[in-house]
C-alpha cells in the first residue's frame, strides 16, 4: 500500500494542526533532553529546579536569565530578519564581532563627548556589521555565490582580526590575558540595581519594537514575505525585490553588530576572545523556533537565555561540558523541525 504513495505538500496548514505539530517536536525535544541530561549525571529533580525555579522564581536567576536574553533577542532578530528573505546569514558572529571591535574602538580612545559615546558605540557597531554582510551580500547579488559559505568564512576573518588586536595593539598591558583594558563608565551601560541587569534593555526593548513593527505592519514586511515566498512571482509583479534584499540584509549584519557592543558595554566592558562563541547556533535556533516572527523571538530568547543560566549552573555542579548545552538546543531544534514535516505534507494514494 505504502509503496504507491506519495507526499502532497500543504497549500496552507490549518492554524491547529501546526500548533498541534509544533507544540508535539518541542515536548518531544525537551524530552529526548532531559534523558540526555539525566544520562550525563543531572539528577531528575535537578531539571526542574535549575531550568524553572532557578531561571524564572528567584529574583537573581531572573536577572541573570534576563540579562543573557538581551544580545540573544538581537541575534535571533538577526537570523529572523535575514532568513524572511531566504538569505542564510551563516556569519553572524562575524558580525557580532566586527560589532564589538568598533565598539571598544570608539571606548578605548575616548571618541566623541561622554553623553554622546553610547549611542556612538551603538551606531558604529551596527554599521561594522551592516558592513561586513554587504561583502557576502554583494558578492551573490554580482557573481551568485553562496551566501552561507561567504558569511561563514568571513566570521572566521573577524575572529582572526579579533585575535590579532588582542594579542597585539589593544592587549591591556596590565593583564595576562588576551584582553583589552577595561571601558570606562561612559562606554558602559548603567547597571538597573537588579543583578548585572543594564540600561541596554530598554535599547533591545526599542530595536526589537521597530522591527516587529515594520515586518508586520508596513509595507516593507508584506514586500519581505513575498520575495521569501517566490522572489521569480514578486518581481514579475513589480515588487522592489532587490531593494528589499538589500535592506533586510543590511539590517540582519547591523543588529548583529548592535549585538557585539551590547555585550562589550553590558556585560563584559571589554573585548575579550570569547564574547562570540556560541551565538551562531543560538541565532539559529531561536529563529527557527520562533518562525521568523519578531515578537516569538523575544519569547525565544528569553527561554533561551533560560538554557545559559541554568548551564552555568550545571557545568560547575554537575560537571556537564558546553557541548552537552549546544546539544540541548540541537535536539529541541531538530524535534521541531521533524515535527512541522507532518503539518507541511500529508499522505496521499492513487484512488
Amino acid at each position: 500500500m505504502l509503496d504507491t504513495a506519495f507526499l502532497v505538500r500543504r497549500q496552507q496548514p490549518g492554524f491547529l494542526l501546526s500548533s498541534l505539530c509544533y507544540v508535539g517536536g518541542l515536548a518531544m525535544g525537551l524530552a529526548i533532553s532531559a534523558v540526555l541530561l539525566v544520562q550525563a549525571g543531572v539528577p531528575p529533580e535537578a531539571l526542574i529546579d535549575e531550568f524553572i525555579v532557578a531561571a524564572f522564581l528567584t529574583s537573581d536567576g531572573l536577572s541573570q536569565t534576563v540579562t543573557a536574553a538581551l544580545p540573544l533577542v538581537l541575534v535571533g532578530l538577526a537570523s529572523a530578519v535575514a532568513m524572511r528573505v531566504r538569505f542564510w546569514n551563516i556569519g553572524i558572529e562575524g558580525q557580532l564581532w566586527l560589532g564589538a571591535v568598533a565598539a571598544t574602538w570608539v571606548a578605548l580612545n575616548g571618541i566623541g563627548p561622554a553623553t554622546l559615546q553610547l549611542p556612538l558605540m551603538m551606531a558604529l557597531a551596527a554599521l561594522a556589521g551592516a558592513g561586513w554582510i554587504a561583502i557576502s551580500l554583494f558578492l551573490k547579488l554580482k557573481w551568485g555565490v553562496n551566501e552561507v559559505i561567504s558569511t561563514l568564512l568571513l566570521g572566521s576573518v573577524a575572529f582572526l582580526l579579533v585575535q590579532h588586536l588582542l594579542f597585539g595593539a589593544w592587549r591591556d598591558p596590565a593583564n595576562s590575558f588576551p584582553v583589552t583594558a577595561a571601558f570606562a563608565e561612559t562606554a558602559r551601560f548603567s547597571g538597573l540595581g537588579w543583578g548585572q541587569l543594564h540600561a541596554g534593555l530598554f535599547v533591545v526593548l526599542a530595536v526589537a519594537f521597530v522591527v516587529w513593527f515594520a515586518l508586520e505592519h508596513t509595507r516593507a514586511g508584506f514586500y519581505a514575505d513575498a520575495v521569501g515566498l517566490n522572489p521569480m512571482t514578486a518581481l514579475a509583479t513589480g515588487l522592489p525585490v532587490r531593494r528589499t534584499v538589500i535592506g533586510l540584509v543590511l539590517l540582519s549584519g547591523a543588529l548583529s553588530g548592535l549585538a557585539g557592543m551590547m555585550i562589550v558595554s553590558g556585560t563584559e566592558h571589554r573585548l575579550n576572545q570569547t564574547i562570540g562563541n556560541g551565538y551562531l547556533f543560538s541565532a539559529i535556533v531561536i529563529a527557527y523556533l520562533a518562525r521568523a516572527k519578531p515578537l516569538w523571538v523575544l519569547v525565544v530568547a528569553l527561554a533561551l537565555g533560560a538554557v545559559f543560566t541554568a548551564g552555568n549552573v550545571l557545568k560547575v555542579f554537575y560537571s556537564i561540558s558546553e557541548a552537552m548545552i549546544v546539544l540541548v538546543q540541537g535536539t529541541v531544534l531538530l524535534s521541531i523541525l521533524m515535527a512541522q514535516f507532518f503539518s507541511t505534507y500529508s499522505l496521499s494514494r492513487p484512488v
